[in-house]
């Protein structure tokens, strides 16, 4: 099983020279340079040539390196993909997905622009419509042809869409991270949290954090590199969680335990399906130490 831990990541500003030098120090799992939000609209070709020469000048030792394009119904989308693609990151990240034509779309262009078999699309859920659609969006990843890997949440474009108002618990967008982590579950793919804006108010993000963590998200995508830490301490398998794992593994490894589809373990009923999410455990657990 081939895992890479997203449990931190930080979106860099791609007009931004400086903070994406420092971008190489950091322990992000992964980095998302930003062509986007970040960027004023007379600043977008700058950053794109500033972000590509980054990327093709590596550096970045093991961080998961993500481009986020601007739309590519926007003047500066389809340039901005085809320089992204020719660059070589692991993925590009395109905003506002909206349906799972979408998807298609963004697999065909970076096709088109030759990127090669390995580079991902990751795809925003930042709308209410693509609320409405995640399944469908989600779907689009078993079509011949797709690339999509990983939905990433955009709850500040959710809550100014729709007027809400998010107090600790963050009630009033709970539909909407479960309405895509069920989509995201039911088609394979890896979903990431929302950002926390107060970067500085770190029992608030500690609690949100978890909250996310305890919602089954596999990450969480940060403003700023002080979230880094907690966000990797949050988003690991705890040790002793890995341990059981493992020993459900070697449990179910045993000739006695061939073909049985429940089995008992320290005094527990451990079933088959316990042994499948073991083995995911165990694997980005494995991942996360690689990378230590």
């Amino acid at each position: 099983m081939t895992v890479r831990p997203r449990r931190s990541v930080l979106y860099m500003p791609g007009a931004n020279a400086r903070a994406l030098e420092k971008a190489k120090t950091l322990p992000a799992d992964a980095l998302i340079l930003d062509l986007e939000d970040a960027v004023a609209p007379d600043a977008k070709a700058q950053a794109r040539a500033q972000v590509t020469d980054a990327v093709k000048a590596g550096g970045y030792g093991p961080r998961e390196l993500v481009i986020r394009v601007n739309g590519l119904d926007t003047p500066w989308g389809g340039d901005d993909l085809k320089a992204a693609v020719a660059a070589g990151p692991d993925a590009i990240l395109i905003p506002k997905a909206a349906s799972g034509d979408d998807i298609a779309r963004a697999s065909a262009a970076m096709r088109q622009a030759g990127a090669g078999e390995q580079m991902q699309l990751w795809a925003m859920i930042e709308t209410p419509i693509a609320i409405l659609k995640a399944g469908e969006i989600a779907a689009a990843a078993r079509h011949a042809g797709s690339r999509l890997a990983v939905l990433v949440l955009g709850l500040n474009d959710l809550v100014k869409e729709t007027g809400a108002v998010l107090d600790g618990e963050r009630t009033a967008a709970l539909y909407w991270l479960s309405a895509a982590l069920t989509a995201a579950r039911a088609y394979g793919l890896t979903i990431l949290d929302g950002v926390y804006n107060n970067f500085r108010d770190m029992d608030g993000y500690d609690k949100e954090c978890r909250q996310g963590r305890m919602l089954g998200f596999d990450g969480k995508t940060l403003i700023h590199p002080d979230q880094i830490a907690l966000a990797n301490e949050v988003f690991s398998p705890p040790a002793a969680e890995v341990e059981f794992a493992r020993k459900i593994i070697a449990a179910f490894d045993q000739p006695e335990n061939k073909g049985k589809g429940v089995i008992n373990l320290e005094g527990r009923m451990v079933e088959l399906l316990h042994a499948e999410i073991a083995r995911k455990t165990v694997a980005i657990a494995d991942a996360i130490a690689a990378r230590s």
